[in-house]
């Protein structure tokens, strides 16, 4: 359970993890503490039977405006190296879990997306933003470069002439511009973000859970591999997931071929059966 006044706070319904950074206040930047409650809320969501996907978002007029510089340059700073590195395991740490996360992930960007933000933001799966969003890379506006994997995110993302233009100049641009960059999927009016949240989130909760994972996985894999390594390690995957649930991919099998009740062109099999 969570409240009104932890870090970060989340609610299931429909079989939709909702999770919401909140700290509105602090247009949600990031801390310690909330890398820590984050990790928590993780642990209790990922192999809950009742959440089939996690949505991340943001309390407030804010998704993410990235890390909270009082707490992280100043205070923890002065605490030492050791205290750096900490804070450090710690937000890159719950980043990295849900990159690999068990369920298929969300990024739903309400507002603010800054920095420190595009951390969390590349590491879901998926990402759908407001128009009225705000992204930034603005670093370059107070005298380092876009570290904690910042730069990485948009080199993977983006095209070059883009990455290059967004950390170097530090300008705002809207969830309209971060779509056509591909920093998102796809931007829409803020009013109707949560309803396109939901329905993409019900497409994937009609698919089979074992090949979501192998997939996601998967193109986070292979994108760094050479094609011969892909195709090696894709026979490998597959073999793995039907090792673990071989009915379910007969059950589809059988419902597109005996039983004709379904083409895989246009949607998934039925998993009740």
């Amino acid at each position: 359970m969570t409240n009104a006044d932890d870090t970060v706070t989340f609610r299931v319904e429909n079989r939709i993890a909702w999770v919401k950074f909140n700290r509105p206040d602090k247009r949600n930047c990031m801390s310690p503490t909330l890398n820590r409650r984050m990790m928590e809320v993780l642990d209790e969501l990922e192999f809950r039977d009742d959440v089939g996907v996690l949505v991340l978002t943001g309390e407030g007029s804010a998704w993410s405006a990235g890390m909270d510089l009082k707490e992280y340059f100043r205070e923890t700073e002065a605490k030492g190296l050791g205290a750096t590195r900490q804070a450090q395991r710690e937000s890159y740490g719950w980043w990295r879990r849900l990159r690999w996360y068990q369920k298929p992930t969300i990024a739903m960007v309400n507002g603010w997306c800054f920095g420190g933000g595009y951390g969390p933001l590349y590491s879901c799966d998926l990402a759908i933003a407001a128009d009225e969003a705000q992204f930034a890379l603005s670093e370059i506006n107070w005298g380092i470069l876009p570290g904690g994997g910042a730069t990485k995110v948009v080199v993977d993302l983006m095209p070059l002439r883009d990455a290059m233009y967004h950390a170097m100049t530090g300008e705002l641009i809207d969830g309209k511009k971060a779509a056509e960059w591909r920093l998102v999927n796809e931007s829409v009016p803020l009013d109707k973000l949560e309803a396109r949240v939901r329905e993409l989130a019900e497409v994937l909760l009609k698919k089979n859970p074992v090949a979501l994972k192998a997939t996601k996985d998967a193109i986070r894999r292979v994108k760094e591999m050479t094609y011969d390594n892909a195709e090696d390690y894709l026979v490998r995957a597959q073999e793995a997931a039907n090792s673990f649930d071989n009915e379910g991919r007969k059950e589809g099998i059988k419902q597109f071929i005996d039983d004709k009740t379904y083409k895989p062109g246009l949607g998934a099999y039925n998993l009740a059966k």
